[in-house]
């Protein structure tokens, strides 16, 4: 593999892998830093509640120390509760964590009209109230990925005076607002007028697709230190290393090392999901990513895989895509 061992210092940056439900769960998570590095801190998909003070057997297996010991991961929490996020600091606790992330970000309606994710930002008040009690009753870091707001940019400027008042790790902002989920373009002069209006550390979020957009951000926001990638390295595996080595060429064995990606996240799927449908389902999820990314040259044959019936069936295209690959 191409790991630079001394990239951390040639490159002053911080990579963070933003968290994706239902797909960067500790599986993915060692399977990526094994095969691709680049990532320094990986934040798991939120634990939530609802309303309930029960932890669910998949959050707690998800963020055991002996599923992410190779790696430095940070639980997230969904809440619009000061009980439940105090209930879930002494949970992560007792395992050793120092730091629990606040999702005030998730834009999907279904959770926003919950008044929670970035439905949340527009109550400061509320928000206000669920950091007093956890700074008060808890010694936890604190740290927070939002959007700019959910219907429009000014939002998240009446609730930076709020979050002020705490201390905070850092702030992770996706440059939308929620209403847009992922479509449209990032607001790039919301997002620097949100930098200039609060006091805490800042990490930028939102686009980060190639080293050149990369490079285009950092030049815009020369005085970031830290980039938080999701989709992009779904859809391009290689990218955060990339970022890190300065380069746009891709190893000399990338296709021998993201098939033992695959294979890896495959043969874990195998163990956890029952029957061939669910497992072809599953690797389909992560499949849809790369034909819009680092394999969009071959779109052809990844919806053939991503229609297999049976695994014999998804095993003769992915031996399709490897042909294709190594020929290429």
């Amino acid at each position: 593999m191409y790991k630079n061992p001394d990239f951390r210092t040639s490159m002053s940056i911080t990579l963070l892998s933003s968290p994706l439900q239902g797909f960067t769960d500790f599986r993915f998570r060692n399977a990526f830093h094994h095969y691709f590095g680049g990532i320094d801190t990986f934040y798991s998909p939120y634990i939530r509640l609802d309303g309930k003070l029960v932890i669910k057997p998949n959050y707690a297996t998800d963020i055991l120390p002996k599923n992410n010991n190779t790696l430095e991961v940070i639980p997230q929490i969904m809440t619009n509760n000061a009980d439940e996020f105090i209930y879930v600091v002494k949970f992560i606790q007792q395992y050793g964590y120092k730091e629990l992330n606040w999702n005030l970000g998730c834009p999907y309606p279904m959770v926003v009209n919950r008044s929670m994710g970035s439905g949340l930002i527009a109550e400061p008040q509320r928000i206000k109230h669920i950091l007093e009690r956890v700074h008060a009753e808890t010694d936890i870091t604190v740290s927070m990925k939002m959007r700019m707001g959910y219907h429009n940019a000014q939002e998240i400027l009446e609730v930076l005076p709020i979050l002020d008042k705490f201390p905070l790790k850092n702030l992770a902002i996706h440059a939308r607002i929620g209403k847009q989920l992922y479509k449209g373009g990032v607001d790039l002069d919301s997002f620097q007028h949100s930098l200039d209006s609060t006091r805490h550390k800042m990490y930028y979020n939102g686009d980060i697709t190639s080293v050149g957009t990369y490079k285009a951000l950092k030049r815009r926001f020369p005085s970031l230190g830290h980039w938080m990638i999701g989709r992009g390295i779904l859809a391009d595996p290689f990218l955060a290393q990339m970022i890190k080595e300065d380069t746009e060429e891709y190893p000399e064995d990338a296709v021998e090392v993201f098939f033992k990606y695959h294979d890896t996240l495959l043969d874990d799927f195998t163990v956890k999901l029952k029957g061939e449908k669910q497992i072809i389902q599953k690797m389909g999820s992560y499949w849809e990513y790369l034909e819009h990314g680092w394999l969009i040259d071959e779109t052809r044959i990844i919806k053939k895989l991503r229609k297999s019936k049976t695994l014999d069936e998804y095993s003769r295209y992915l031996d399709q895509l490897k042909e294709s690959l190594e020929g290429s």
